[in-house]
């Protein structure tokens, strides 16, 4: 118990001082000397408190936990277990009792019958309370003084700043002559950049500037720490921060000095009387230190819109006050005319500009369908014959124009109006099947003209006019269809849309509903439940062909479907799966746009998908949209949807209403492109006009991110400089994949075959893999699509022929090389669950984990 033993001994000492200090305060308050006696008898309740308050506090706080425990523990308490807060209570409680200091013994035993000391104590408290307040007082008038002269200093700023600037500005003038003249300028570059040398660039232009904040902008050479969002960090310094410390240095003497000129007379003697000494510049300064802080801000602030030719010019001026101000009135005149000059030109080129986005944009995207064209509108759910009703229409009529989101939907009713006999041609962009005597085309979306005429136009997906990279084409198909009849086939949310759209337009409405019910499987599905007719949905191509090589090396017959894979070889995949061949499909999202198959149930091995900047959970029209293709009429009445997790939370999102979607895509049109360029001839600025152009209310505009991507390649070449506008943008609008290098350098050695009359490079292709292959698939589309435009349909029958043989290499590759695809982990090669959601095994995470964070975890 010594630390007992030793805070008892303070606490005695602690006591006996508060003791001495309680005594000073009561005799202080007395107007004549007390006795002793009538001290006690007003104090002798107090002086016992003294002792149980030092005591309890002292040896709560100072005495260690396992003290306190011993001691409780040998006064027969059980301490094991018991919380901190409940020991200090118990020991609280039996310290009361502990060894008490008798308070009153001691004072009496101390101060009792020395009347010659308590009178003297009594004089010498009643001189320390006198001292005390004198000091009070003082305190209280320096601190009034403090604020009264800070008020006084922000008057007086405010009074002269405008002649405190003028010290400034010729102060500013003088340094920077000197700087122009004296020191070197060096190539601008980051700041941040201190990798990067320096490179003198010679003597400084002073014609080369405008403003002063031209100027600042320069580097000195030297390197300065800054604070940037609370980071401490080195860059290469600028003049701005040379003449802002400079400036403030100036500020930090002249305003002060200004200050205590200013000052009146009995404010600077009450200053001495409170401070013992004279008021000094150097005191102001530190009590106007936060003033100084924020008025330097404007100085700096003004400096910097000041032109630099003004400045250079009254540097050899000597300071007058009056002179400088008729300088200052006459410059500052001339700056104001010329900014409202420079404003008013401005505003005259806004206008202009408006005046010709009016013109180049103006009405063409709030379009008046006052024509005589009747709209049919077949609107419902994946999967309810929408399609077949608004095709057989089509069949009956003279022409016909059938518009698909996807190459292969094209082929599949180019196939089918044949197979029924009703010629129909073919055109996609990459190919061109042309029938004699046809008069129907089947078309993807983009190979749209609005100058072609037709009986009937039937417009497959109008949901998809709210893509914003492809949804203009279905705005320009929907709008500006020459037809006597237009069928727009779309989703129960996109009606609401599309009858604004149309506006006050003929149109008639035929709504579809599902012959076949959906039905959600109550069981979580695993992969050893798959049965015939199956369809196995994952959002990524490699996921698709693990999961097609685990079903067959589980003896299952299986089909694939991804969005990279060549169409002529996703149709003998769907051929394979609708004959029977193979019983179950494994398929990317990519299922869910228009193709008829015969499934059995849908089944979500993921309910998530990476949409190209974040991974998500499926929204409700993606559930329906891949849900909806369960089901046959005929082969299976039923639909069935199953999920392998959160069952409740996927039939929620399936049964939930569709929100109406009120936004269209749209982007540039021929007319556009016509009236921009009685203005303009290169994409450059239209590019950069066209991100100005606000959207009209109800629509998005296209990004024109890859066509920019692409433009910024050849940009000032003499590919912009030998093609006409209209057909540079043409081909920068080519649909191929534009992430891809290998396709970006074949467009780009393309385009310069093309200007300089070459032949046109043979598309690169390497046939190692199956990744090689289907990249050399789309290198031959991207051949084809440059023929096409260029009209060489000859030529092109020979490439036709050679993509349709990478086709076949496709699918041959997928028969030998799906058991390769084995989801291995991507560290130790060991093989994972069908179903396991990371690249690696739980046994390399924890590996991993454990190196990063320690052995502890």
């Amino acid at each position: 118990m010594n630390k007992l033993t030793a805070v008892y001994t303070q606490a005695i000492e602690h006591t006996k001082n508060k003791v001495i200090e309680d005594m000073n305060h009561y005799l202080e308050s007395k107007d004549s000397l007390p006795s002793f006696n009538e001290y006690l008898n007003d104090r002798g309740h107090y002086l016992e408190q003294i002792w149980v308050n030092v005591w309890l506090n002292k040896v709560t706080n100072d005495v260690p936990k396992n003290e306190k425990k011993e001691f409780l523990r040998e006064k027969g308490y059980e301490v094991q277990g018991v919380d901190r807060k409940l020991i200090n209570k118990l020991f609280r409680d039996e310290m009361r009792e502990f060894q008490p200091f008798h308070v009153s013994e001691w004072t009496e035993e101390t101060f009792a019958n020395q009347e010659q000391e308590w009178e003297q104590r009594y004089y010498q408290a009643k001189a320390d309370f006198i001292k005390r307040q004198e000091s009070n007082r003082l305190a209280e008038l320096r601190h009034i003084l403090s604020e009264e002269i800070g008020e006084m200093a922000a008057d007086m700023l405010e009074k002269d700043y405008a002649e405190l600037y003028l010290y400034v500005r010729h102060f500013t003038a003088k340094q920077l002559d000197a700087d122009i003249k004296n020191n070197v300028k060096f190539q601008n570059i980051d700041t941040f950049a201190l990798e990067e040398k320096l490179v003198d660039e010679g003597h400084f232009n002073p014609n080369s500037y405008t403003t002063v904040a031209t100027f600042f902008a320069e580097l000195t050479g030297d390197i300065h720490k800054t604070v940037h969002s609370g980071r401490s960090l080195y860059e290469y310094q600028t003049y701005f921060f040379v003449y802002e410390s400079l400036i403030s240095d100036f500020l930090s003497e002249v305003i002060p000095q200004r200050v205590l000129e200013k000052l009146p007379k009995e404010m600077k003697e009450q200053f001495e009387e409170a401070f013992g000494e004279k008021l000094t510049p150097s005191y102001i300064k530190g009590s106007m230190t936060q003033l100084l802080y924020e008025v330097e801000d404007y100085f700096i602030e003004d400096i910097q819109e000041e032109y630099l030719s003004d400045l250079l010019k009254i540097e050899v001026i000597p300071f007058d006050l009056t002179v400088h101000k008729q300088i200052f009135e006459k410059d500052y005149s001339e700056r104001e005319r010329k900014k409202a000059e420079e404003e008013a030109e401005l505003q005259r080129k806004r206008e202009e500009e408006n005046r010709m986005m009016e013109d180049i944009f103006g009405q063409e995207y709030n379009p008046s369908l006052g024509r005589r064209v009747r709209y049919i509108l077949h609107i419902g759910e994946t999967n309810t014959g929408k399609t077949h009703h608004a095709l057989e229409q089509m069949k009956q009529a003279n022409s016909g124009l059938y518009l698909a989101p996807l190459r292969l939907l094209a082929l599949e009713v180019y196939d089918k109006l044949n197979a029924e006999g009703t010629l129909c041609s073919l055109k996609t962009g990459e190919e061109e099947k042309i029938v004699a005597g046809a008069n129907h085309f089947s078309c993807t979306v983009e190979m749209f003209h609005e100058k072609e005429s037709y009986d009937i136009v039937v417009i497959d997906e109008a949901q998809m006019i709210t893509d914003k990279d492809r949804g203009f084409s279905w705005y320009k198909a929907i709008t500006k269809a020459n037809a006597h009849e237009v069928h727009i086939i779309g989703s129960r949310n996109s009606k609401p849309m599309l009858l604004q759209l149309l506006g006050e337009s003929d149109i008639e409405i035929h709504e579809y509903s599902r012959d076949t019910p959906l039905e959600v499987e109550s069981k979580e599905f695993h992969i050893k439940h798959v049965k015939k007719g199956d369809a196995l949905i994952c959002f990524s191509r490699r996921r698709v062909l693990e999961t097609a090589s685990r079903l067959q090396s589980d003896g299952h017959t299986v089909s694939m479907i991804y969005g990279s894979m060549p169409p002529e070889t996703r149709k003998k995949q769907i051929e394979q799966f609708n004959s029977g061949k193979t019983k179950v499909i494994v398929a990317t999202d990519a299922i869910g746009m228009g193709l008829n198959l015969p499934i059995r149930r849908i089944v979500f091995l993921e309910n998530e998908k990476f949409d190209g900047t974040r991974r998500r959970l499926l929204t409700s029209q993606e559930v329906k949209q891949i849900a909806g293709r369960a089901g046959r009429k005929g082969i299976y009445d039923v639909g069935k949807v199953a999920f392998t997790k959160d069952i409740r939370l996927m039939r929620r999102l399936l049964n939930q209403e569709d929100e109406p979607v009120h936004t269209f895509a749209i982007a540039p049109t021929n007319s556009v492109f016509e009236r921009f360029q009685r203005y303009y001839r290169d994409l450059g600025t239209f590019f950069e006009l066209w991100g100005k152009f606000k959207s009209p209310p109800g629509t998005k505009k296209a990004s024109l991110a890859e066509e920019r991507s692409l433009y910024n390649l050849i940009a000032g070449t003499e590919i912009e400089a030998r093609l006409p506008l209209m057909d540079l943008y043409g081909f920068l609008h080519l649909p191929f994949s534009k992430n891809e290098p290998t396709l970006t350098r074949q467009w780009e050695d393309t385009m310069y075959a093309i200007i300089h009359g070459t032949p046109l490079p043979e598309p690169p292709y390497k046939e190692r893999s199956l990744e090689d292959l289907e990249l050399a698939y789309k290198a031959l589309g991207l051949h084809l699509l440059f023929l096409y435009r260029l009209g060489e349909r000859t030529e092109a029958i020979y490439w036709e022929r050679l993509r349709e043989e990478m086709s076949d290499k496709v699918q041959d590759k997928l028969k030998t090389d799906i058991r390769k695809f084995v989801k291995k982990c991507r560290n130790c090669g060991k093989n994972l669950p069908w179903d396991h959601a990371f690249p690696t095994c739980d046994a390399c995470h924890s590996a991993k984990f454990r190196r990063r964070f320690g052995e502890d975890f």
